[in-house]
């Protein structure tokens, strides 16, 4: 499994298509946090909070992350090399897990120099050190907990075809389905508790509820169970290929 994993790893970065894409999420972010004028500018906000990063990151983490996994199955069949890893002695489970851990530590890879944030916000406030950490360390896992679903659709969608731009954008459709799908729904429907019924099921209120800096159980443990479900039916679908 870990030469699997290091292989994906080496694949991103040798052929530059990890790093570009760290690179564009980086630079974009960058560019509307502290450069153009919007609503995630940490410097018009005129205070010393990151919720612009917050609500942005899903957003670009809906385009970037299946541009990261639309290559990890297809390219296996495209090229023929799927039926060597399944009469491998590896299981289907941990085939899939070495994908999923390549997408995820590339994503992580990407939020980790984000932190220069925190710090400068913490230097920049009227009273050093002023910053809601709490609430920035429940954003961060949040983020990373939202970008592991993400990731585990993308692996999903990869699996079932050998066609890089079909995964990336069925990819897209249910990440965003699953991200704000649910509350368009719920919106729409006029009675209270069937409205807050179907909005829990969708990740945006786990997301929010962790970005408050309340470390709830109940969030993690959805988070969990999406990123169990699609790494599930990725080992399905690659059952039914075999």
């Amino acid at each position: 499994m870990y030469a699997l994993f290091k292989k994906e790893i080496n694949t991103f970065f040798s052929h530059n298509s990890g790093v570009i894409i760290i690179l564009s999420y980086l630079i974009t972010n960058g560019a509307f946090l502290w450069l153009f004028s919007s609503d995630f500018n940490i410097l018009d906000s005129g205070f010393t909070q990151m919720n612009g990063l917050f609500s942005l990151s899903p957003f670009l983490f809906l385009v970037f992350i299946p541009a990261l996994t639309m290559r990890l199955f297809a390219d296996e069949y495209k090229e023929g090399t799927i039926e060597v890893l399944q009469t491998s002695p590896i299981s289907n489970t941990k085939l899939v897990l070495s994908k999923y851990f390549s997408g995820l530590t590339l994503v992580f890879l990407a939020i980790i120099p984000t932190v220069v944030y925190y710090f400068s916000l913490s230097k920049l406030s009227e009273t050093v050190g002023n910053i809601d950490t709490a609430g920035i360390i429940g954003s961060y896992i949040g983020l990373l907990l939202l970008s592991s679903v993400f990731v585990a659709i993308g692996v999903y969608t990869s699996s079932t075809t050998k066609n890089q731009i079909t995964s990336f954008i069925t990819a897209i459709f249910i990440s965003a389905f699953f991200y704000l799908g649910w509350d368009l729904i719920a919106n729409e429907i006029a009675n209270g508790k069937i409205q807050i019924a179907i909005s829990y099921i969708g990740m945006d209120s786990h997301y929010n509820s962790l970005s408050r800096g309340v470390i709830d159980s109940r969030d993690i443990i959805y988070f969990l169970s999406l990123n169990i479900i699609f790494i599930q039916l990725t080992s399905y679908s690659i059952s039914r290929k075999k």
